[in-house]
């Protein structure tokens, strides 16, 4: 195995054999990179053979697989982690090395330790031909608007911070605040990393927006609005939600009206982040009030479709239909096919690294919940898999925050805040 070298700390290869591992360690590599998905050819060893070799070698391994026309920055950010963590020179491979030296230039670039206008001259001195990282980052520069992600590992929920680059203007989507249930403890770190992010971006907020009342994260909202003075606002159906929930909760006193957002919004309703143009489409089929945010070239369908390895969201909680996602998938998969598709939560599969945006093209070419099948086989398919699926651990917890914008429950005479689980209501 022929491995080049690109820096003290980094090696790039072709797709190593099983024995190939062994000599790694032998010649001083201390971890080991696969940047190659599975299935690519007939005799590729795959994820779980190389991290068998690797351990039997001593050496750390990281799965961070990817496809050279649909690299994203959470790839970028997840091969750069793995480099951070190795503790020592590392060797990262695909099938012939351009995709594992691909994310590290680009990451050079992000970073600012190289320039755009270098990056394909760098390849070529290494012998590697890097013009699809030349186009990534043409292309990164024209997108509208700017989105940072921060993925919560706790509930493997994404959050995002949305901004147009041209004014500094940005929206806040789905924020977590943090919950401990075995403790009982709430925390704002998330929320405070986004609100470290925007201050140091010299954003300004001018929306915090939910895509529904989510079953297994608090949301954030409430909170951020009170730092930040910017308006919330829901899906209009939240409203049906509200009075579902009412019912299980035995919540006399709980207002259904929405009256806990500052703005409701409706199938095609429009609204604007700085200079960017933004429209909802209603996206039930998860939950009564779900909805989806299309900002420029980038559409955040939360809990609809995640990406293509990992199919589409559950459909069993109350006011959940198999039929009505679909038809709110096919909404979505209208879109442009260059659209990013930013989802709401990723649940690794196949212990790969954390993952989020898509697009239009790539969830119709290889989502196996979507590509080839019509309306009756995606239902029979979905409830076929809820019927598998735990209720989330927090569903009981969130809701009855969720349902209030993000309002914690209001303190009892003894200053304390109590939650309230129904027992036997599901």
């Amino acid at each position: 195995m022929t491995c080049v070298k690109v820096n003290e700390l980094l090696s790039v290869a072709g797709q190593p054999d099983a024995a190939a591992f062994a000599a790694f360690a032998a010649d001083g590599f201390a971890a080991v990179i696969n940047a190659r998905p599975d299935g690519e050819e007939p005799d590729q060893p795959g994820n779980a053979a190389e991290k068998a070799a690797a351990a039997a070698a001593r050496l750390s391994y990281e799965f961070v697989p990817v496809k050279g026309s649909e690299i994203t920055e959470a790839d970028i950010f997840a091969f750069q982690a793995a480099m951070a963590q190795a503790k020592g020179p590392v060797v990262a491979h695909c099938k012939s090395g351009t995709r594992a030296l691909t994310l590290h230039a680009l990451g050079e670039v992000l970073d600012g330790r190289m320039k755009p206008g270098d990056v394909e001259a760098f390849g070529q001195n290494l012998g590697f031909d890097l013009a699809g990282a030349r186009r990534w980052l043409e292309k990164r520069a024209g997108q509208a608007p700017h989105v940072k992600a921060f993925f919560e590992p706790r509930t493997c929920s994404v959050q995002y911070v949305v901004s147009d680059p041209a004014t500094k203007r940005c929206a806040i989507i789905d924020p977590v605040l943090d919950f401990d249930e075995m403790s009982g403890a709430t925390a704002t770190a998330n929320a405070d990393a986004i609100r470290a992010h925007i201050e140091s971006e010299g954003l300004t907020v001018e929306w915090i927006l939910d895509t529904h009342p989510h079953a297994d994260h608090f949301s954030a909202a409430h909170y951020i609005k009170g730092k930040t003075g910017a308006p919330t606002a829901i899906g209009a159906h939240v409203t049906d939600v509200q009075k579902l929930w009412k019912e299980i909760y035995n919540w006399p006193a709980l207002k259904t009206d929405g009256s806990q957002w500052d703005r409701l919004f409706a199938d095609g309703d429009t609204f604007e982040i700085g200079a960017l143009k933004a429209r909802v489409m209603f996206s039930p089929g998860h939950t009564l009030a779900s909805i989806t945010y299309v900002i420029g070239d980038a559409a955040f369908v939360h809990d609809t479709v995640f990406t293509p390895d990992s199919g589409t969201a559950r459909t069993d909680f109350p006011g959940g239909s198999a039929a009505a996602l679909w038809r709110s998938i096919q909404a979505i998969l209208s879109l442009p096919e260059e659209t990013r598709l930013f989802s709401g939560h990723d649940y690794q599969p196949g212990g790969r690294h954390p993952r989020w945006e898509s697009t239009v093209e790539a969830q119709k070419r290889a989502n196996p919940h979507v590509a080839g099948i019509d309306e009756a086989g995606f239902v029979a398919l979905r409830q076929a898999r809820d019927r598998t699926l735990p209720k989330p651990k927090l569903m009981l917890h969130a809701l009855q925050v969720n349902i209030r914008g993000g309002r914690l429950p209001e303190p009892e005479g003894n200053g304390r805040r109590y939650l309230k689980i129904p027992l036997d209501a599901l």
